[in-house]
């Protein structure tokens, strides 16, 4: 079982989390079951599958749920893009959340890579 406090992946996309619910707290009322939930749940998903992940007893549990990580990562920059395009966030924020978000996913997809090196798979 790993700690997955310790892993980098986790604690990146744990404090973009934190940025996703600080800045959905400013969209429009009528988003709060829409846009601001979904982007909500999408960001901390990413940490969550990671999280329950290193809580799995074999290497293909881990790696799927690594897998479900990206792709949460990839509906959230997708809501990033959304969310610009409707004028709820500026250009600046937009590229500083979508660079987090596309930098966690390529450290998402090399630790599988190195899980799969380390083991043969």
């Amino acid at each position: 079982m790993r700690d997955f406090q310790k892993l980098s992946i986790w604690q990146k996309s744990h404090l973009l989390t934190i940025k996703i619910y600080s800045i959905t707290k400013t969209f429009p009322k009528e988003e709060l079951y829409g846009l601001t939930s979904q982007a909500r749940r999408s960001a901390s998903s990413i940490p969550t599958n990671i999280a329950e992940g290193c809580g799995r007893n074999s290497i293909p549990d881990f790696k799927r749920f690594l897998m479900i990580a990206a792709g949460s990562a990839s509906e959230l920059h997708y809501q990033l893009i959304l969310s610009r395009d409707l004028h709820y966030i500026s250009e600046s924020i937009f590229k500083e959340l979508s660079e987090e978000t596309i930098l966690i996913k390529k450290m998402i997809f090399s630790y599988i890579g190195k899980l799969a090196e380390a083991n043969g798979y």
